[in-house]
């Protein structure tokens, strides 16, 4: 659980800002929509395997510069 503690003359939005800042850097939300729908684990082999054609194809394309 994330916890921000209002500090001394510190605003609203500053607390606010500090505390998105902390879940992002924690990944409660990538956690939450990656766990949203459960996907079986050969559903999530093929996804990955996918994932790593698509990487290998991205990085044999060199651009002509």
């Amino acid at each position: 659980m994330t916890v921000v503690i209002l500090r001394n003359n510190e605003s609203q939005d500053q607390l606010l800002k500090r505390f998105r800042k902390k879940v992002v850097k924690s990944g409660v939300l990538s956690t939450v929509r990656r766990k949203r729908w459960f996907v079986s684990k050969s559903e999530q082999r093929r996804m990955d395997d996918k994932k790593a054609a698509r990487r290998i194809k991205r990085r044999q394309v060199k651009p002509t510069e």
